[in-house]
């Protein structure tokens, strides 16, 4: 351990005391796991090397299957997750998968060949409504537990967590409604996800209470800044003053849309995404978008599947949490011509 580094430094940016520093590095047993990653992490932050006395065996592996990493909400689901999982000396073994790369099915054999005890699905196959979803009850054949996020197929029973994406979608609508907006369109991705058919299906509802008079405007694209630029120009082009978005990224591309039609946002369109990713708010202008709690999501993921692991018998449904909408600068007031 570097010399220069003292337990008082330690201590004050663990918020503990010097006494329980040492008894982490001293791997002494009686330390709550909480604390001791408190001070773990704290050693990271100031960046020094763990001593090799804080090592300990790990208590089993699970893994986590999460899509590509160019969207910023799916470092943030494996972060949430990795952190929960650290106290309990579980180690996660993290797969990413990326379009023509390494399938689902054959990072679920890899996982299974190195005898991990769980998996965590981040919107993974689980959600299509179109796949093949004996995979996850092969799994729970094998005794290998199953836990998923961001919707479940109405196929699969196994414990699911999800942000209550109907509901994601009627706020948004609401909010600009309420600012006066009535062409209103949705920019998703393809509807035989579970996600995009609750948010069309919110989307909709939204439109016929609120403004029972005008159609429907709805784009399917990918959940990316090009499929938010190619949503966004057919939206404009029926003349849309308030965009609704399935992600943070596809809103940036939305926004992109509305710049290269000569417009302004928030001035001439108002623009919602969904997620609340990080860096959002930094962007020109700050999102509007509905946030995802994604750490309250993790939590009940990961609190079931060690349950499970435990011998707990989870519960075989999906658990659905409430969204915030979040309101920045990218939404306002209709402009004259279509109030």
């Amino acid at each position: 351990m570097n010399q220069r580094i003292t337990l008082a430094d330690i201590a004050e940016q663990a918020g503990v005391s010097t006494a329980t520093v040492s008894r982490v590095l001293n791997a002494k047993s009686n330390v709550a796991a909480s604390t001791r990653h408190q001070v773990l992490a704290a050693l990271d932050v100031l960046g020094y090397e763990r001593p090799e006395s804080v090592h300990q065996p790990s208590r089993g592996l699970i893994g986590l299957i999460v899509p590509e990493l160019s969207n910023p909400i799916f470092p943030l689901f494996a972060q949430e997750i990795e952190q929960l999982l650290a106290p309990t000396s579980h180690t996660p073994l993290l797969c990413t998968q990326a379009p023509g790369g390494i399938s689902e099915d054959e990072y679920i054999e890899m996982l299974v060949d190195r005898g991990v005890e769980g998996i965590i699905f981040v919107s993974g196959r689980h959600a299509d409504t179109t796949g093949d979803v004996t995979r996850y009850h092969r799994l729970r054949e094998q005794g290998v537990h199953v836990v998923t996020i961001n919707g479940n197929a109405p196929t699969i029973t196994v414990p699911g967590f999800a942000t209550d994406d109907s509901a994601a979608s009627r706020i948004a609508v609401n909010h600009l409604v309420s600012l006066g907006h009535h062409r209103i369109g949705l920019a998703i991705g393809p509807t035989r996800m579970v996600p995009a058919q609750r948010k069309r299906s919110g989307y909709g509802l939204a439109m016929q209470e609120a403004l029972p008079e005008e159609p429907l405007r709805i784009i399917e694209n990918l959940y990316t800044y090009e499929g938010g630029i190619t949503a966004g120009a057919r939206l404009l082009e029926q003349g849309c003053t308030g965009i609704v978005c399935g992600s943070d990224v596809m809103a940036l591309g939305v926004i992109q849309a509305a710049r290269n039609a000569g417009l302004e946002v928030p001035r001439d369109v108002s623009v919602i995404g969904y997620d609340d990713s990080p860096l959002i708010p930094m962007t020109s202008p700050p999102l509007t978008t509905v946030h995802q709690p994604v750490t309250a999501i993790c939590r009940a993921a990961v609190s079931t599947i060690l349950g499970a692991i435990a011998g707990e018998v989870p519960v075989e449904a999906e658990m659905l949490f409430a969204p915030e909408l979040i309101v920045r600068s990218s939404t306002a007031v209709a402009p004259p011509e279509a109030a």
